[in-house]
């Protein structure tokens, strides 16, 4: 699977938060799905519109990152 990257530092790991601002780690593929990075980590009630990237201080929704593969 290749993963979408931050339009900002090409970092391909984000985390999206819930509404007690708890975060999940996760990955965007090429077809914009949504993938947590650990096995049995449940996306149930995070907001799937805004990503936030491990890297800097980038945020945004998914259909913003860049398609850059390396």
């Amino acid at each position: 699977m290749r993963n979408m990257r931050c339009p900002q530092c090409e970092v391909h790991r984000f985390f999206v938060k819930n509404e007690a601002k708890d975060t999940v780690l996760v990955t965007v593929s090429e077809n914009l799905d949504i993938v947590p990075v650990h096995d049995g980590s449940s996306l149930e009630g995070f907001d799937l519109t805004m990503l936030y990237c491990l890297g800097c201080s980038w945020s945004g929704s998914p259909k913003s990152l860049h398609k850059h593969f390396r």
